[in-house]
């Protein structure tokens, strides 16, 4: 047959938010007039989605809905720090941080409300734009609790810092070497099936099924076009892409040489949300950014052995390479023939 399919599989593990070193973050949040909301942090979007997540996680704290949320400047001259966008980190330091700011936010307008209604103020709840204590009849916007508050001189404003617990390495110093590198960890693993043309050696992949551990998911159709963006990258990596150089100089300068996935070789993804909260956050949530694509192309690697039975050790595994190590194998059982007739 020309064509053969496999199936492989592939376990990972990832760690999230540094603690060899010091990672912080840090953040304000203000309920303001109208029973509106805004978020002051240095964060920097890249296209993950932070800022849906941090609107939802600001309204949740507070009691309001996400679209009456206001992510404001992030210029860390203006803002508070927040450390760089990467290493998978945002979700759980910078989410953690605004959950922070914004239950100190609602804890100085609870305080008021608690001694304005005569109740305790761990009574109080918060959704939708409503604010009440539990047992009474005290109910009313949020926004009407607010211009209370203010009247009272009080401002709800509250801040956060969220940093990891930095355990030191050995350094040689009398360090005793017990420090960890990171503060968080989340596992996953995928299946991906293939099939290999074993005249021309492309290798298709049919489908990935992935399941990954994301601590909780703030938001679920985020997560998922996360990992689904990481197995579309993943598979660049494994089969196609390829940069180039010969004497200091690229070979591939453009995308007619370097190639990338298209819509027509992205494989059918099903994803499966793991959640198993971090016990150290506030939030108990972890990231999926990198760890998405990590044991994609092993996976890959496994199920083009599982259809023809060769392995391919570098990447990536372009038709030349494949049909290369068949024709090794072939020679390789060739001589074992010979041998074995011998």
């Amino acid at each position: 047959m020309a064509r053969k399919r496999g199936r492989g599989m592939a376990a990972s593990w990832y760690g999230i938010a540094r603690t060899a070193t010091v990672d912080r973050a840090g953040a304000w949040v203000e309920i303001d007039d109208g029973g509106t909301a805004k978020v002051i942090t240095g964060v920097t979007e890249i296209g993950e989605g932070i800022l849906t997540v941090l609107a939802q996680i600001a309204a949740q704290e507070i009691g309001i809905r996400p679209e009456d949320v206001t992510i404001g400047d992030n210029d860390t001259a203006r803002s508070p720090e927040a450390a760089h966008a990467g290493a998978t980190r945002q979700t759980y330091m910078i989410g953690n941080v605004v959950a922070l700011a914004a239950r100190d936010a609602r804890a100085k307008l609870d305080a008021v409300l608690a001694k304005e209604w005569n109740v305790d103020a761990g009574s109080i709840k918060a959704a939708g734009g409503e604010i009440w204590a539990e047992g009474t009849n005290h109910r009313i916007e949020m926004s009407e609790a607010v211009h209370l508050s203010k009247s009272r001189g009080v401002v709800p404003l509250g801040s956060g810092s969220f940093g990891t617990d930095t355990t030191g390495i050995a350094d040689g110093k009398g360090g005793d070497g017990a420090g960890r590198p990171w503060q968080a960890y989340v596992f996953g693993g995928q299946v991906a099936e293939v099939e290999v043309d074993t005249v021309t050696g492309e290798v298709q992949v049919l489908g990935i099924w992935a399941a990954h551990d994301v601590g909780r998911a703030v938001n679920p159709r985020g997560v998922e076009g996360q990992i689904e963006g990481g197995i579309v990258q993943a598979v660049g990596q494994a089969l196609m892409e390829d940069y180039k150089t010969e004497h200091g100089q690229t070979t591939t300068p453009g995308f007619a040489k370097y190639i990338l996935p298209t819509s027509l070789d992205v494989p059918k993804i099903t994803s499966v949300i793991v959640e198993d909260p971090d016990p150290i956050g506030p939030l108990g949530v972890k990231g999926i950014g990198e760890p998405a694509m990590v044991p994609t192309i092993p996976a890959i690697m496994n199920a083009i052995y599982d259809a023809i039975g060769v392995r391919i050790m570098s990447l990536p595994a372009t038709p030349e390479k494949v049909l290369g190590a068949l024709r090794e194998k072939r020679k390789r059982d060739e001589e074992r023939g010979s041998f074995a007739a011998d």
